[in-house]
């Protein structure tokens, strides 16, 4: 596939809007947006060792956190600005807002800005069906979701397209975000049913998700609800002081994360001593560690979302919208004739100059009179 050059795009930078990226979406499929969300985010991680890697630089505040998540191979680079504030629903405002950037290493122009709040949802969902593909058992049809909120959706999906499940139990404790979920899910052939505990959607599940979004130390999970095979996917344990499961469901798992230097700051594993042993996913995708190792064991995958996984997203988004010519080109640089005379966007007009632009706005002037 051909993109512009530099030569052709000079400093113009490519937009996606909101609704651009829900025209992708709408025009290549929910299924088929996960599947290749899902592919590229497999290639990425593939070649984990070609990339610059930090964990994200996070602002917290007593009701939120505002991160930066940069990342870097040696020709592309890229960064989301991302939050996540809990109580914003209450001002009817998201609980998760995001932009992200993908620029040219050689250069440094941003060649793509895109908005990543739905586009997260996206991806955190074709990462979550990444992971379970490699851990969960095969042949899973059941998963409790626990969490119906912003994000809920794109999990069952990714899971029902991606993994094959067939059967959907949910819990919230809103149960209005539970009936919102069955309502969008309505046309798609999944079984859903809304529980009244956690046990209850547990109970002889084969996959148990996890997306809560408050906050707190909080413990979804607890080691009795645990069961033999099954496969955890704790994806709303995401920052310090914000857990979801008890210590002790993590020391009977085998635990798989994203990046361990920041899994051990923001995940479930924050919980846990400097000493307690994970596995970074890359190996296992790469064939170079071991996933699930019998139908009995169970695995869990301490989802705290990096930075990779938006890169791949950002390079979905510019393939994609390029082949489907959507967004537009934005000055964001400066075009300069002189590159060293940055000046020249404000330098005064000379008198002369000055004169000649008054006496052709003139009969301008003369004729709207």
């Amino acid at each position: 596939m051909k993109h512009p050059t530099l030569s052709q795009t000079q400093t113009r930078t490519q937009f996606l809007s909101v609704q651009d990226v829900a025209t992708l979406v709408s025009q290549v499929g929910i299924a088929a947006t996960l599947t290749r969300l899902a592919d590229y985010i497999l290639d990425d991680y593939r070649r984990w060792q070609d990339f610059d890697k930090c964990a994200r630089v996070a602002n917290h505040s007593l009701d939120g956190v505002i991160e930066l998540m940069p990342i870097a191979d040696a020709k592309t680079y890229a960064f989301k600005y991302v939050n996540g504030h809990p109580k914003n629903t209450r001002l009817g405002l998201p609980t998760v807002m995001a932009f992200g950037v993908l620029a040219d290493v050689a250069t440094g122009i941003p060649v793509l800005l895109s908005e990543l709040t739905l586009s997260t949802a996206l991806r955190t969902a074709a990462m979550s069906a990444v992971a379970a593909r490699a851990l969960a058992r095969p042949n899973s049809k059941c998963m409790a979701l626990i969490g119906n909120g912003a994000q809920a959706e794109f999990q069952a999906l990714a899971f029902h397209h991606l993994l094959g499940i067939e059967e959907i139990r949910l819990f919230d404790t809103d149960a209005l975000a539970s009936r919102k979920l069955m309502r969008n899910l309505q046309h798609t052939g999944l079984r859903l049913s809304a529980c009244t505990s956690i046990a209850q959607a547990v109970r002889g599940a084969d996959i148990v998700t996890t997306v809560t979004a408050d906050k707190t130390n909080a413990t979804i999970l607890t080691p009795e609800l645990m069961e033999p095979g099954m496969h955890i996917n704790g994806v709303g344990g995401d920052c310090p002081g914000k857990t979801e499961l008890h210590p002790d469901v993590l020391r009977g798992s085998a635990v798989f994360v994203q990046y361990e230097p920041q899994t051990r700051i923001e995940g479930d594993l924050q919980q846990m001593p400097a000493d307690f042993a994970v596995t970074e996913l890359w190996r296992v995708l790469r064939g170079e560690a071991p996933g699930r190792t019998s139908d009995g064991q169970i695995t869990l995958f301490d989802s705290v979302g990096f930075a990779l996984e938006d890169y791949s997203a950002l390079r979905y988004l510019r393939d994609t919208a390029f082949e489907l010519g959507l967004g537009q080109r934005l000055l964001l640089l400066p075009e300069l004739a002189n590159p060293k005379d940055l000046f020249s966007l404000i330098r005064p007009a000379s008198r002369g100059q000055a004169d000649a632009s008054r006496r052709d706005a003139e009969p301008a002037l003369a004729s709207a009179a």
